[in-house]
């Protein structure tokens, strides 16, 4: 067999640096182990897009029309994987997006092993309403990713019977958050879901931090800050203790305590030193370039259709466990789990529920009930 290129499309710079950076580590380590394992069959194309969609569209194309790519792991954004969808189209490629999202989407040309919202939020409601209420304010990134989780969190709450406070968006580098925060205050809600992104939700937990030591009220405690998109990696952009107490919904942490994730973290220490944590960017990264080189390896080609084939058979081992690759949604089965910040910026699980088939449109039909939310602490 022929080596076989893949791009890697991540922005390492501009407002959402933190997770691209994050993410290219990840598919990083992912070459190299199948490097060590196969070979050089496998070959990395990487591009840096900055953030700016004009560079996102440049690159997938320059991926795969000048570079020979029928697959790309990337994008963090929804905004930046519609843009590239269409390319990917053209051009009969599979686009390998792993980052959480908003759902409402299934196509043929991309593998999603990113949460959607019956993985990440609709569980994080089922702890969270019953311990803190039903009067929720949300705060969210102006664009696809707020707007969505922002429109299915009303229908939750409105379902429940709650009532939504307050909702507001900001744009990924705006800092300015004093009023948002002012407004919470006056507002009292039972807790803030914030869908904010990059700078701006860094501002967001560092001005609520200083709100819950003038007002014990908005202690995460009593009021907490959660999301479905926080992680690890980002910690450090907002500073160690800031957001200590606050709560994330992902399906994997850096504390899990599984024999793969003990297993992957050994591998890890010997390339990164025992002191690197790992996000959830970085280990669904990781797994993404590990599921496509190997499907591509054991078919025996890159052909998009053969291995979209491939994926659909057994549970595919991966850090996050044993997941399956839904072939009528192309959508991963993914494990929920809740995680409150320590001190030292990583994450206590404070509960999990096993793997969960991906019901992206929210059809509730087809699907087996999800199992029960095990609470940890």
């Amino acid at each position: 067999m022929d080596a076989v290129k893949i791009g890697i499309l991540y922005s390492t710079t501009g407002p959402y640096g933190a997770m691209g950076r994050e993410s290219r580590d990840g598919a990083e380590f992912a070459i190299e182990e199948l490097g060590a394992a196969h070979g050089d069959l496998i070959q990395p194309i990487f591009i840096d897009p900055h953030g700016n969609i004009p560079e996102y569209l440049e690159g997938a194309r320059s991926m795969l029309r000048d570079s020979g790519c029928r697959h790309i792991v990337g994008t963090i954004t929804s905004l930046a994987r519609k843009e590239v969808i269409p390319l990917v189209e053209k051009h009969d490629g599979l686009l390998w997006y792993m980052c959480p999202y908003e759902g409402f989407e299934a196509n043929e040309n991309v593998i999603y092993t990113g949460a959607c919202p019956n993985q990440h939020l609709i569980p994080l409601f089922e702890y969270l309403l019953p311990r803190y209420g039903k009067r929720p304010y949300l705060v969210g990134a102006n664009y696809v990713w707020g707007w969505e989780m922002n429109r299915l969190s009303r229908e939750l709450i409105n379902e429940s019977g709650g009532e939504i406070l307050g909702e507001r968006y900001l744009p990924f580098e705006e800092t300015a958050v004093e009023r948002i925060v002012n407004d919470i205050e006056q507002r009292r809600p039972s807790f803030v879901l914030s869908n904010l992104i990059g700078p701006a939700s860094y501002a967001f937990l560092k001005a609520f931090k200083q709100l819950g030591d003038r007002d014990p009220a908005f202690k995460p405690e009593n009021c907490p800050v959660v999301s479905c998109d926080l992680t690890e990696c980002e910690l450090g952009e907002v500073g160690r203790g800031v957001a200590t107490g606050q709560l994330s919904a992902a399906s994997y942490f850096d504390s899990l305590n599984s024999p793969e994730n003990l297993a992957f973290k050994a591998r890890l220490a010997k390339r990164f030193g025992t002191e690197r944590r790992i996000s959830n960017f970085f280990a669904s990264a990781y797994s993404a370039v590990k599921m496509c080189g190997e499907a591509i390896l054991a078919s025996g080609t890159d052909d998009p259709q053969i291995v979209r084939r491939r994926l659909s058979g057994a549970p595919l081992s991966t850090v996050h466990g044993d997941i399956r690759i839904d072939a009528e949604t192309n959508h991963a089965a993914l494990p929920f789990h809740l995680g409150r910040i320590t001190t030292d910026n990583g994450f206590d699980i404070i509960a999990s529920r096993p793997a969960i088939a991906a019901d992206p449109y929210l059809t509730g039909r087809r699907k087996r009930p999800a199992p029960k939310l095990q609470i940890v602490s």
